[in-house]
């Protein structure tokens, strides 16, 4: 009973500090900006591309798959963007990352906002079999083709007073089993990006970092990998898509989505990591994970 009025007093705290700290949000803030989103082809990226969109952004979508794309774009137009189009690109070859940024600057003349999605790369759910080439290619998709981006966009970025945002993960701050290649990316990109947040800082480099940390959200790719092998119900992409956009707009140093079942957890982990543990192991459905 101890441990539940302090967790509950916690938590009441924490949602009066949520509350009362919130900046406004306005989607004159959007309008006529320069925005890439990669991996938008389908899921939060594409949704995000569709928010922005609608605010009047000048968006810049990529993805593998020209086809969708090309839907993506329409929409985005029909949605009210100030302009759309469209990169094909396959992030594992660094090379193809470097060819987005340049085809964005032929575009648009400069960038204000880089959104890092993409997943991919073999990641999959299932127990770790010691494969080391599904971890160096999960790696190079999910962490080393975002630091490409970023390193390729930077300049574009420090010249515009720009932003950059990275979706990230609950994988990258607490032990995710059977999904251990995918947690190593989200734990490097949350170093990485942390890491350089502080440095340009440090050097008065007015480019903000905003890292999106998510729980379980409905995309079709994670409701295939995951789907009756967690004991968890899935939050709306399109909310979750909102909720990144906004974070973008207002340069928030992180968004927790959804909130009160990500940023508690994250509390748990530094304060009684042997109670979270415990969630942990409740949690999956072991039995169905092959």
């Amino acid at each position: 009973m101890a441990l539940l009025r302090v967790l509950g007093a916690l938590l009441a705290v924490l949602g009066a500090y949520y509350f009362y700290t919130k900046e406004t949000f306005s989607e004159e803030m959007v309008r006529g900006k320069r925005v890439l989103v990669t991996g938008s082809s389908t899921g939060i990226g594409e949704q995000m591309a569709y928010e922005f969109a609608r605010m009047g952004a000048h968006v810049i979508v990529t993805a593998r798959r020209e086809e969708q794309l090309r839907k993506v774009v329409q929409k985005c137009l029909d949605l009210g963007a100030s302009s759309a189009s469209y990169v094909v690109s396959d992030m594992k070859n660094l090379t193809s990352a470097q060819k987005v940024i340049e085809e964005t600057k032929a575009a648009l003349g400069g960038l204000d906002h880089l959104v890092l999605n993409h997943v991919g790369g073999g990641a999959t759910f299932q127990h770790f079999k010691g494969e080391m080439e599904s971890l160096i290619s999960c790696l190079t998709v999910n962490f080393f083709s975002y630091v490409q981006l970023t390193v390729s966009a930077l300049d574009m970025l420090k010249e515009s007073r720009g932003s950059i945002t990275v979706v990230s993960s609950m994988s990258g701050r607490i032990p995710s089993p059977f999904s251990i290649q995918y947690s190593a990316a989200k734990f490097a990109l949350e170093g990485f990006y942390s890491s350089l947040r502080t440095e340009l800082h440090l050097r008065k480099v007015d480019l903000p970092i905003t890292v999106a940390v998510l729980g379980y959200i409905d995309t079709d790719t994670a409701l295939k990998a995951v789907g009756g092998k967690i004991n968890m119900q899935a939050s709306p992409k399109g909310e979750c898509a909102r909720e990144i956009v906004k974070g973008t707009a207002l340069r928030q140093r992180e968004v927790f989505y959804p909130y009160w079942t990500t940023k508690p957890v994250l509390l748990l982990r530094d304060w009684m990591p042997e109670l979270l543990e415990l969630f942990i192991s409740q949690a999956y459905l072991v039995e169905n994970i092959p």
